[in-house]
């Protein structure tokens, strides 16, 4: 099982590929957002910002999300690491359920172009 020092550092490789992403996925990756994402088996959450190509994890802490950011992940910490590693297709755990994404659907639309 991930700690939550390894979908800390996940989520700013994350935010590290955003910035260095280009063409269709830059633009995607400059949309300003709150986001949080809760990683279900250690019922931890993080929350921040998108800006700037980046995700800023404002703050974490226990249980799930306190406030509705406009992006929202669910998902197990080990599938958090495996994604950001290339090692799990997004659509996939996605369609199983594994990875809970919501979003407006204006957001999703551009955000299919990070994954």
């Amino acid at each position: 099982m991930a700690t939550i020092e390894e979908c800390r550092a996940a989520l700013e490789k994350l935010s590290d590929n955003m910035q260095a992403a280009e063409g269709d996925a830059r633009t995607a990756a400059a949309l300003e957002r709150s986001v949080s994402c809760h990683i279900t088996d250690l019922d931890v959450t993080f929350a921040g910002r998108m800006a700037g190509g980046r995700i800023d994890v404002e703050e974490t802490f226990e249980g799930p999300p306190r406030e509705k950011a406009q992006v929202r992940f669910s998902l197990a910490g080990d599938d958090l690491v495996a994604l950001v590693d290339g090692e799990l297709n997004f659509a996939k755990a996605w369609g199983s359920g594994r990875v809970k994404l919501h979003a407006s659907l204006h957001d999703l639309l551009v955000l299919r172009k990070l994954l």
